[in-house]
């Protein structure tokens, strides 16, 4: 590949801030592959999803605009909170811990509003969920929550 328009694009940048989440995994497909082939890196802004993976199904930040994105991804969350339920972590830690995989990933920005907010986030330096996932980045995603997934029920 060549990386000569990237270059001229950030010459100046290293790393560029992208919308990124187990939700959002559009740049999956050509933007991250680009940038680690170039030796750039990403940083993944609403890693949560604007809550909606740090325990929206259980109420922990079901707030405003994110209930909508609840009922229209209810079956996914579903699955992914049991998920989070089995692995005895946090929604947010998983989601967190999962984008700390991502090879051309430099690490996502989160936002704590509270001390305690902040020490559970530090937890998923913790996780290894590279044993249960393989790593994003690595080819094409598979689903994204609320991208054109089917649940089972439908």
């Amino acid at each position: 590949m060549d990386c000569t328009g990237i270059a001229v694009i950030f010459w100046a940048s290293v790393w560029e801030q992208m919308k990124y989440s187990l939700k959002s995994r559009m740049i999956e497909l050509e933007v991250l592959p680009a940038y680690r082939n170039c030796g750039l890196s990403v940083i993944a802004y609403s890693p949560l999803a604007s809550g909606l993976l740090g325990g929206a199904m259980e109420g922990q930040r079901a707030q405003g605009s994110v209930r909508k994105s609840v009922e229209y991804c209810r079956p996914q969350l579903a699955r992914y909170e049991s998920l989070c339920r089995e692995l005895g972590q946090e929604p947010a830690n998983v989601a967190l811990a999962w984008t700390l995989l991502v090879p051309a990933l430099t690490g996502p920005i989160i936002g704590p509003a509270t001390l305690d907010q902040l020490t559970d986030c530090i937890r998923c330096l913790d996780l290894a969920l590279d044993e249960i996932w393989s790593s994003p980045g690595d080819g094409p995603p598979r689903h994204t929550l609320g991208e054109g997934v089917q649940s089972s029920e439908e």
